[in-house]
Formats: structure tokens, C-alpha cells, sequence
């Protein structure tokens, strides 16, 4: 699909509703993807950057505060966009992160609408456990997954450049064409528009299969009341 006249405009995100369980999240319709990132990898601040909305979500000089799952509506009708918490390394007990990781599994596994997972990880530090895990969840299910390599200002652009491409060999030999990996750095605006564009993919394409799926239900509606001629 061509991004290119994609409508989508994503300074128009608006917070719609945080959910703590399954049940609790919006309907299950339309065209969501979500993002996933151990917590001070820069996940917040990576959507507020494509937000332009430095309020948008939280960042907290305490990793992992972000207990909830929250959505946000962008102007694209059934179009949202998901900030997962960083649960895996908050310092709280264990019992509340077990909490946290079966709701957030529940999401996972069973949320129809969701379209693929951007994860997000410090381009110094990559590939830590939580990362790990949310591959393996990607590869068991076949969700598709976009890696967002994030404070690459840290980097110079050499060895940015080097980690980039030695991560994307690595992911592509256990996820194929179901994975992608990109460079980003808030505080330059870097990838912003590569981050898009792979967004506009996803969402344009979900609500698209969703109008074909509801275009074929009513034409049974139609068959099953007129019958055959």
C-alpha cells in the first residue's frame, strides 16, 4: 500500500481511555498498533515525538510507573494507537508484575484489532529480556513487529548504523518479512517520517480489512434474507 496520501494524522492524537484489564479496553474494533518497550528505553518519549505532543504520554524519571494500558484515538475513525506498560523492570513487587504481565498477555493475545507492535529499545542497550520476550510472543503468533532503535543521538552515526543493521540480520533470520528495525532519536526528530509511514501500513491496511469483512457480512445478511435466484 502506498503511504503517501495516507490520511492519518498523528499530532491528532487524543488520550481516549487507559485500561488496567482486558475488558476494560475499548471495543474491539478498527485498527490499533501498539507500543512496547522495557521501561527508560524511551518509549513515552518516542510517542510523544511522533505526536508532536510532548503531554501525550507520560515520562517519568521513575521507570515503570506507567502501570495501565493506554489508548489514544488519532482522526481516522477505529484508528488508535497503544502505549504498553513497561512493566518487566519497575521496582515494584513481584506479585504486582505478575499482575501486570497477565493482563497485558490477555492483550496480547486475545485483542483482535491489533495490527502489529512497535518496540521500542535504547539502541545501546538492546535486546534485554523483556525485548527478547515481546520477539518470541511476535514470532509464536505472527504479529508483525517494528523495532525502533531509540536515542541514537548517544551514537555516532557509524556505530548507530552498525547495530541497526547487525540487529536487523538477526531479526530477520527468525521473523523474515514480518519484522523491520529503524534508527530514531526524539531529541533530533530522527525516523519520524520512517515511523509513519510503517504505521500508515499497518492501520491503513487493518481498517481496510475491516471494511471488506463487513462489506462480505452484509452481502450474506442479503443472500441468507433474499435467497438464491
Amino acid at each position: 500500500m502506498s503511504t503517501n496520501a495516507s490520511p492519518i494524522r498523528y499530532n491528532s492524537a487524543r488520550f481516549n481511555k487507559s485500561a488496567a484489564k482486558l475488558h476494560q479496553c475499548p471495543e474491539d474494533i478498527g485498527a490499533e498498533v501498539a507500543f512496547a518497550g522495557r521501561s527508560n528505553a524511551g518509549k513515552s518519549s518516542a510517542i510523544n515525538t511522533l505526536t508532536n505532543n510532548s503531554k501525550l504520554a507520560r515520562t517519568s524519571k521513575t521507570p515503570g510507573r506507567t502501570q495501565l494500558i493506554n489508548f489514544f484515538d488519532l482522526n481516522v475513525e477505529g484508528a488508535r494507537i497503544v502505549d504498553l506498560p513497561g512493566y518487566g523492570f519497575a521496582k515494584v513487587p513481584l506479585e504486582m508484575k505478575l499482575h501486570w504481565q497477565k493482563h497485558l498477555d490477555d492483550y496480547l493475545q486475545k485483542r483482535a484489532c491489533l495490527q502489529g507492535v512497535v518496540l521500542v529499545m535504547d539502541i545501546r542497550h538492546p535486546m534485554k529480556e523483556f525485548d527478547q520476550m515481546m520477539i518470541q510472543w511476535c514470532q509464536n503468533t505472527g504479529m508483525p513487529l517494528h523495532v525502533l532503535l531509540t536515542k541514537a543521538d548517544k551514537l555516532k552515526k557509524g556505530p548507530a548504523q552498525s547495530t541497526m543493521l547487525k540487529l536487523k540480520k538477526e531479526l530477520k533470520a527468525e521473523l523474515g518479512d514480518n519484522v523491520s528495525v529503524q534508527i530514531f532519536s526524539a531529541l533530533k526528530k530522527q525516523g519520524v517520517d520512517q515511523l509513519q509511514q510503517r504505521l500508515d501500513s499497518w492501520l491503513m491496511d487493518g481498517l481496510a480489512a475491516n471494511e471488506e469483512a463487513d462489506e462480505m457480512d452484509g452481502f450474506d445478511e442479503n443472500y441468507d434474507e433474499f435467497g438464491e435466484e
